[in-house]
């Protein structure tokens, strides 16, 4: 195991749900994501760290959210991107083939946070190494309804996430009574279509 991902785990702690990545995954990103990436999906899988509350994904389960949420946005055009990692409560974190990781949206707020890449396009692995040593369990954790939503609904599996309903956007409130735990690929595409994506005042795209 690589250095980085060491220290990822030791912030993150073990997996949990694990699946293993098929060839036919490797070979349809190999050229698209990063060598390092696929790298760490042939040593590690695909699951979820801290108890779940941040996952590395299969993209393509999440092509139709990707769609869904740049559709008629300027990022439509910007880059090809994939969705690989997802928070507990729905942060989606995409990588742009030419951008790295240049693109991040809080679902549940339908916001945006853009970042010009300081990587060029043949440095994408030391990208990809710093995104992952970037990542921080607090700034998955909506409101420190973590814990609780995990006691109260019990764990997440790979396919599932803690969402709001209604739906903040709907004027929901962010309380944990208003918790479900819900299927993160239907959820993700229902958050996509409430409201105008808009970027958070910080964005510098």
């Amino acid at each position: 195991m690589d250095e980085i991902f060491s220290i990822f785990l030791d912030t993150f702690g073990g997996p949990v749900d694990r699946r293993e990545v098929p060839a036919s995954s490797m070979k349809r990103y190999r050229g698209k994501l990063p060598n390092q990436l696929l790298e760490y999906w042939d040593e590690h899988g695909w699951c979820g760290y801290a108890d779940g509350i941040l996952w590395l994904v299969n993209p393509q389960e999440y092509e139709g959210v990707v769609a869904s949420w740049l559709e008629g946005t300027k990022f439509e055009q910007f880059d090809n991107y994939h969705l690989i990692a997802r928070g507990a409560f729905g942060d989606l974190y995409f990588w742009g083939e030419k951008t790295g990781a240049s693109l991040k949206i809080t679902s549940v707020l339908s916001r945006y946070t853009a970042r010009t890449s300081l990587y060029a396009e043949d440095e994408m692995d030391k990208a990809l190494r710093s995104f992952i040593l970037s990542r921080n369990v607090d700034s998955n954790d909506y409101g420190d309804l973590f814990k609780p939503a995990k006691k109260k609904l019990g764990p997440l599996r790979h396919d599932e996430m803690y969402g709001f309903v209604p739906a903040l956007m709907f004027g929901g409130p962010d309380t944990l009574d208003h918790l479900e735990k819900v299927k993160a690929v239907e959820h993700l595409t229902l958050l996509s279509q409430i409201a105008e994506l808009q970027p958070y005042s910080f964005s510098d795209l």
